[in-house]
């Protein structure tokens, strides 16, 4: 089925030569010094988090998903970050298309940043654009007018690229992957996978359409590498049920459940064991909430009437009738477990007795906070299910095997591992070796690199700008690395604040100083430190003063110098010296 899109209509000028092996579509054909087919991955790669892709060619650019990442332990007040767009932002004109693998966060959390800045229509499954409008209603944003589901079947005419999706099973219910058709060749995209053969929601990979695309000859693999170093074949989804079903069961009293809020297949499973085990289920979390809310709207969650219990009744509820499905799993501060498991939340409160399944791995760097809310856990005296070798949580990505049979159906000429950190990428470098593409067709890179075919060739032409952009409230890139070193400071040496006030003629002191410290010293602990620091600030001051006079700003830098050295020598501590002044006549 060929679908033309208003924006497409507007791009036919001429004929560009699609070229796909075994057969040809004329359309239009590009000026010979923009004939270069250009994909940059802009985050993913060498990473976990924050994916997004650029695909060109001549004056027609495609972006594959806007996603985001959680801050690192270092970031201090970060709240969410993002890819580096400005590379996009220069091209924003050709921009025919924002295309979506899947709703998660890692995939689509950057899309209202993005479409702040950017205006094109928006293609993905039915629940991936539910998902993404809810979020981008949170910005006070709505998707662009053209955007809209895929239809079953169809290939999507964007400027010169035909794009076709095909389903993947994933840990989410309408996942995608792309097969985009280029002047060049046709290159496909898999999004995060898994050959689940038995998932819950029936949404079978579509092994006939990657069947049908290695036949015709793909020029370029871009293949999810999270799960490069697992051996095997990733268990299925449904085993994970008949876990949670078991230990449901078996619990004398109440259940709680935290998974990741986005996964409508493990919510589905909760659901179908509340019902089997005759009891309700709360749903505890606001992205909990809007997951439940945005599914069952859309018909991918289905939940008998009756079945979901308000929060505020949990705790009037006989616990062997409850199960609490919550957000949590990783351990994040203000999500519903952790201030249930620190007794802090305002409707739901544990006690001795409760089992608590948490049905989620920690991602990379949420260690701490998941053991920390797994002890508080323990204090309270709940019963707790977190191990991976407990069977209550299975990846939603493809372990070795499965990286293996998707190269061995698609048989790329090129294969360029994507999404994972650095020992990921290389891992599932040497199998694309393993199953015969040639070693100098194995390309690794990472965020920025520009791969540039041309012919029947591919090479790294370089690299762009395609760091980090940290979120901080409401604001977005304004807290680099000088702020984030500041922040580090504060919170590993502290700041002694010097006050004074200076006669604006002649620079000399008549108030002061005054000190006062935050996160260094207890100032009535340190009274003997204090005061000799209030004489190194005047004597230092005086002689400056003599030799420039009034210079306030040489002064301020002089003050910093001395009282830092002052005070390495006396405590071996580093704190930021903040000088202010009050002139006076």
């Amino acid at each position: 089925m060929w679908v033309g899109s208003e924006l497409g209509a507007k791009r036919e000028k001429g004929g560009c030569r699609i070229r796909h092996r075994g057969r040809h579509t004329e359309k239009r054909q590009p000026a010979a010094d923009i004939s270069r087919l250009i994909v940059t991955p802009l985050g993913g790669v060498g990473e976990i988090g924050k994916n997004m892709t650029v695909v060109e060619f001549g004056e027609d650019v495609l972006v594959i998903d806007c996603g985001l990442a959680f801050p690192e332990d270092d970031m201090l007040g970060i709240d969410l970050v993002i890819p580096d767009m400005s590379y996009l932002y220069g091209r924003k004109e050709k921009l025919r298309a924002i295309l979506l693998t899947h709703g998660h966060e890692d995939h689509v959390g950057g899309m209202p940043f993005l479409l702040r800045e950017v205006k094109a229509p928006v293609y993905g499954s039915r629940l991936t654009l539910g998902m993404v409008e809810r979020k981008l209603g949170e910005h006070n944003l709505r998707l662009p007018p053209e955007s809209r589901p895929f239809t079953e079947g169809e290939r999507l005419r964007l400027g010169c690229f035909e794009v076709e999706p095909f389903a993947v099973t994933h840990s989410i219910p309408g996942a995608l992957g792309f097969a985009i058709h280029t002047p060049e060749g046709t290159i496909v995209f898999t999004g995060d996978f898994k050959f689940d053969l038995t998932p819950v929601g029936g949404e079978v990979s579509d092994f006939a359409t990657l069947v049908r695309l290695g036949r015709e000859g793909v020029l370029a693999l871009f293949c999810d590498s999270t799960n490069a170093e697992r051996v095997g074949f990733t268990p299925s989804e449904r085993t994970v049920g008949g876990t949670i079903e078991r230990i449901v069961r078996e619990a004398p009293g109440r259940v709680l459940v935290t998974t990741f809020a986005s996964n409508v297949h493990r919510i589905q499973q909760v659901m179908d064991v509340a019902v089997g085990c005759k009891r309700r289920v709360a749903v505890v979390g606001r992205s909990m909430e809007n997951t439940v809310q945005v599914s069952t709207r859309l018909g991918y969650l289905h939940v008998p009437d009756g079945l979901l219990l308000p929060t505020e009744a949990v705790n009037r509820t006989p616990p062997e009738r409850v199960i609490v499905l919550t957000t949590g799993s990783q351990g994040e501060p203000m999500s519903a477990l952790s201030r249930m498991a620190s007794g802090e939340h305002r409707q739901v409160d544990l006690i001795p007795g409760d089992t608590v399944i948490l049905a989620a791995t920690p991602v990379p760097g949420n260690e701490k906070m998941v053991h920390r809310t797994i002890d508080n856990l323990y204090r309270m005296g709940a019963r707790v299910i977190y191990q991976r070798e407990a069977g209550v949580h299975v990846s939603g990505h493809a372990n070795r095997e499965e990286l293996k049979l998707m190269m061995t159906l698609v048989q790329p000429k090129w294969f360029i591992p994507v999404h994972g950190e650095y020992r990921h990428l290389i891992e599932n470098a040497a199998m694309a070796r393993e199953i015969g593409v040639a070693d100098d067709h194995v390309l690794v890179g990472e965020n920025g690199t520009n791969f540039e075919f041309s012919g029947d060739g591919c090479r790294v032409a370089g690299k762009v700008a395609a760091g980090a952009v940290l979120v901080d409230g409401l604001g977005v890139g304004d807290v680099g690395n000088v702020v984030m070193r500041d922040r580090r400071l504060l919170a590993e040496e502290g700041i002694l604040v010097v006050s004074l006030a200076i006669r604006r003629e002649d620079g000399a002191v008549v108030g002061g100083p005054d000190i006062a410290s935050r996160g260094f010293v207890y100032m009535r602990d340190s009274e003997d430190l204090m005061e000799e620091a209030r004489a190194r600030v005047l004597e230092v001051v005086s002689e400056r003063t003599k030799r420039n006079g009034a210079d306030l700003g040489g002064m301020r830098q002089t003050i910093r110098d001395a009282l830092g050295q002052f005070v390495f020598e006396k405590v071996r501590r580093r704190p930021v010296v903040l000088p202010l002044f009050v002139e006076v006549d």
